[in-house]
């Protein structure tokens, strides 16, 4: 009896599941410890803004691999000829279900932009809070990739 390959796509995707997860891991321990911090620029010492920086790296990380990677892949999977923009991704993550607020993930989606550039000292009290209000929902994918295993 010949056994059947996976699917290479299947394992790619489960592959950026499971890096998804991870990341997620350290995400979630980042946002524990600046739960603690203070958030304004000129409270914070060199050891507190690096605690910040490593949070910052590790949301715009799991955004990343969340809309670039899996996102794409789910698209993919629902509209094999689907050729448009993230934003156009991201509307259809909605309009299947799997994301709740496109407007919210285009939101996540700008700021891993502004992470991955520079930001200003002055711009550092906004923009650590907006990465603060956004975090559980980009931390809410555990709930969205558990969701989806449990259909398959």
């Amino acid at each position: 009896m010949v056994q059947k390959m996976p699917d290479k796509n299947a394992i790619l995707f489960a592959q950026t599941r499971d890096r998804l997860l991870k990341a997620l891991a350290y995400l979630e321990y980042s946002y524990a410890k600046v739960t603690k911090l203070p958030r304004h620029f000129v409270d914070l010492d060199q050891e507190t803004l690096e605690v910040w920086e490593s949070f910052s790296a590790r949301f715009a990380r799991v955004a990343d691999l969340f809309m670039s990677q899996y996102l794409r892949f789910y698209v993919q999977q629902k509209e094999p000829g689907f050729r448009g923009t993230m934003r156009d991704m991201i509307n259809l993550g909605e309009k299947t279900g799997l994301l709740k607020d496109a407007d919210t993930w285009v939101e996540i989606r700008a700021m891993r932009n502004v992470t991955a550039h520079e930001y200003s000292d002055e711009q550092f009290d906004s923009y650590i809070a907006k990465l603060f209000q956004l975090a559980p929902i980009l931390m809410g994918i555990k709930e969205i990739l558990r969701d989806e295993t449990q259909t398959k």
